[in-house]
């Protein structure tokens, strides 16, 4: 599984001090090592390429952190406890079990599987049988062996019929898995344990999901298979805050709301990692840059903009790593209820949105108005798509021609009904800061009144799920191929309502061959097709921003990964 590192923290931004503090070309005096610079924008924003600067004064080391010498600390946000990889719903427990599990197959920092616990795989000349052969030796934390007996359970798991995670196993069209999810068959035809070092996965349709899938990370049969019975996961579950993996790191403890503890794992595969303890401690955007500068943290991520940027060289003896995300931020739409189900609407959206202005506040030159729902980062990306420039007057046009008529009062209505949109935002997830006053402002101009509700996270996603909204932001999380960007405009898991069988015939398209050359004009016809029927109102790219104190060695984030790759081979100097 593509494990992804959810860190979003955004300052609180006036406009004005914003545009004045950005108006230079301050990143083009900075040394060689520094970030680059070029403008963008249409408020002469610098807009800030990738890069690393290194620590300018070592000396300014806080004693706190010095004296930390076996321990490395990570900010991140709220996790909920659920420390399993396949039925977490919260990215914050992602992060968690990225620490804790290992994969047969992960992937390089451009996006490219290779082995993990897996010493190599072969594909059938068919593309549809999958051979993985272990690397010898392998354990899970306690100590006891990790076989291909444990690979067969964790996929037999997923396609249980009681099992509700997050994973959808049918995508990969594992041989007599919808006979297993039926209860029509008592084990899964296609999954065979050839012996001990090496399992074999028989497929019916070729997808580029496969593999990523059948590679995920390996559940101890001993541990969590003990009295498994087809249909009944209720022990595992009991088991999501006492995980046991094969990862970098041993579960310690967890005080929720405050930190998750772990140790280091001796019987890791690639070696017991050099720094003994590694603690995520729960920050914010109040709290981590403070953490940071005092000593408290070794780590963080924090919104790419000039604010954070400059407050982070200041500090002296952080690195700082700058680079293009493989996310998006976007307002997600209520296709299925009556104000936004005709496109039209949505369009109009668009059209009245200033997204240039949101990103230049927000991001100050660290961030790019999105015009299709992939990174520019990414293989699939295309400037091909005509972006929905800023046009009140277009934006008019088109409520006019979906029958809302301008009221008295200025706010549009149709069949007694306002066209007064519910925005959900999130607590701590201040781009929102920014936008809510932006939207109603740029909104009210075409006739659309906006009413926002903050929430917590989870509370948000519960009212998105029953449909109590119009509009929602979001961040992505990174993405690794474009089918990920796309997956939840596909009908079969869309949770808003949004529906349209050509989406899906392409969205499925795309996933149909490995062959990236055939797939890349089928995501472009996809993206053309969504900017017609918007599922999502696109807003920005952003880059990466962090962190960390320059006496750890060995972190070098990347898009994909971000940290995760980095944690086994970390030292503390």
């Amino acid at each position: 599984m593509n494990k992804q590192w959810m860190r979003i923290t955004v300052p609180v931004l006036a406009l004005a001090l914003v545009l004045s503090a950005c108006g230079g070309n301050k990143a083009a005096t900075e040394p060689d090592s520094a970030p680059k610079a070029e403008t963008a924008g249409s408020t002469g924003l610098t807009s800030v390429q990738d890069g690393l600067v290194k620590a300018s004064d070592l000396s300014k080391n806080p004693e706190t952190a010095k004296k930390r010498t076996n321990t490395f600390i990570s900010g991140t946000q709220t996790p909920e406890g659920i420390f399993n990889p396949y039925f977490y719903q919260n990215g914050w427990d992602g992060n968690v079990t990225s620490v804790l599990f290992a994969s047969l197959v992960t992937k390089d920092e451009t996006g490219k599987p290779i082995p993990e616990l897996a010493e190599k795989w072969e594909t059938s000349p068919d593309q549809l049988t999958y051979t993985f052969k272990l690397k010898p030796n392998l354990k899970f934390s306690d100590g006891s062996p990790l076989t291909a007996e444990d690979v067969a359970f964790t996929l037999t798991l997923l396609h249980d019929p009681a099992y509700d995670g997050r994973v959808d196993i049918a995508q990969a069209n594992i041989k007599g898995g919808k006979a297993y999810k039926e209860k029509t068959a008592d084990s899964v035809a296609g999954i065979k344990v050839v012996d001990p070092q090496t399992i074999q996965i028989v497929t019916e349709k070729v997808s580029t999901l496969t593999l990523p899938l059948i590679g995920g990370e390996v559940l101890s049969k001993a541990y969590y298979g003990k009295d498994y019975k087809q249909g009944n996961l209720d022990y595992i579950k009991t088991l999501h805050d006492k995980p046991l993996g094969a990862g970098p790191y041993k579960f310690d403890k967890f005080v929720k709301g405050q930190e998750v503890r772990f140790v280091a794992n001796p019987n890791y595969y690639a070696g017991k990692p050099a720094v003994e303890n590694f603690i995520f401690k729960i920050t914010n955007n109040e709290t981590n840059l403070q953490y940071l500068k005092v000593g408290e943290t070794d780590f963080d991520r924090f919104t790419a903009n000039r604010d954070n940027y400059d407050q982070l060289k200041a500090i002296g003896f952080a690195n700082i790593n700058t680079f293009t995300a493989t996310s998006y931020v976007y307002l997600d739409f209520n296709s299925g209820g009556k104000l936004l189900k005709d496109k039209r609407v949505r369009q109009a959206l668009y059209y009245g949105l200033d997204r240039q202005k949101f990103t230049d506040i927000l991001y100050q030159g660290f961030g790019e108005v999105a015009n299709v729902p992939v990174s520019p980062a990414s293989w699939a990306y295309t400037k091909d798509v005509t972006p929905y420039p800023f046009d009140p007057q277009k934006a008019k046009q088109l409520l006019d021609e979906a029958g809302w008529k301008v009221g008295a009062d200025g706010i549009r209505e149709k069949d007694g009904q306002k066209l007064k949109l519910q925005y959900l935002g999130r607590k701590g997830y201040n781009i929102d800061d920014v936008l809510i006053p932006l939207a109603k402002e740029n909104f009210k101009d075409i006739g659309i009144a906006v009413e926002a509700e903050i929430l917590d996270f989870n509370a948000l996603l519960a009212k998105r799920k029953k449909g109590d909204f119009d509009i929602a932001s979001f961040t992505s999380t990174n993405f690794s191929d474009p089918y990920d960007g796309v997956k939840s405009f596909h009908s079969k898991y869309n949770v808003s309502g949004y529906s349209n069988p050509a989406i899906d015939k392409l969205i499925d398209q795309g996933t149909e061959t490995l062959d990236t050359n055939k797939r890349i004009p089928i995501y472009h016809d996809l993206y053309k097709q969504l900017k017609d029927d918007p599922p999502v109102l696109l807003l920005s790219y952003l880059k990466i921003l962090s962190a960390h104190n320059a006496r750890i060695e060995g972190i070098n984030p990347d898009p994909v990964s971000i940290l995760n790759r980095s944690i086994p081979k970390l030292k503390i100097q």
